[in-house]
């Protein structure tokens, strides 16, 4: 579906061409996806109802045999609501990971909890007290982390030599689509989808 919809978009821009899929890729999506609740419930109800007909003594081979159908149907369903949710996460992760939302307020708490330090050994003493605790810590990192005051230097001290015109060239070359793709090849293609969309295993397939 994909191919026959990428041809028929013509000699349009890359970006145009995966704006103009998102219409045939929903419609896509509601036919192969949609209701998928509704038929995993029917599945089992029709899986439930054999069992209920084995336990009353109805049972053959042919019976057997419709049960497994159903079942391996009912799992394939089960694995693609799997990744359906999977891929749905990711995509709500891409778009609103920078919003507070109380699963990230809880799972941070959770965490808090976890990462507690509850004593620390301070000049060869065991000490429990929290705020001798934080105290003691904010000063290590003060120390740790305390920088000499260096004389100031400029541009023109040494430090920065002016590049060969070449070398310049090179630096504003546009890459080549040889090197485009060995960057997109060497992406993790199960990444959480752009804002466009579209994951990298998306983007390799095209």
């Amino acid at each position: 579906m994909v191919k026959e919809e990428w041809r028929g978009l013509g000699e349009i821009p890359f970006t145009d061409k995966l704006r103009a899929l998102t219409v045939p890729l929903e419609r896509w999506h509601r036919d192969n996806f949609g209701d998928m609740d509704k038929k995993i419930l029917m599945f089992e109800e029709v899986i439930q109802k054999i069992d209920d007909m084995v336990s009353n003594g109805s049972y053959d081979g042919t019976v057997e045999a419709r049960r497994k159908a159903l079942v391996a149907c009912c799992e394939k369903w089960y694995v693609r609501k799997e990744l359906h949710w999977k891929q749905m996460s990711r995509s709500r992760h891409a778009k609103g990971m920078d919003k507070n939302t109380r699963y990230f307020h809880n799972l941070a708490f959770a965490k808090q909890k976890n990462n507690r330090i509850d004593t620390l050994i301070i000049n060869g003493r065991l000490i429990r007290n929290q705020v001798r605790i934080k105290l003691a810590t904010r000063e290590f990192y003060k120390d740790l982390y305390h920088q000499e005051r260096s004389p100031e230097m400029g541009f023109r001290d040494g430090l920065v030599e002016r590049i060969s015109e070449e070398d310049s060239s090179t630096l504003e070359m546009l890459p080549s689509p040889e090197e485009v793709k060995e960057a997109v090849w060497d992406c993790e293609s199960s990444k959480a989808p752009g804002c466009d969309g579209y994951n990298m295993n998306f983007i390799k397939k095209c």
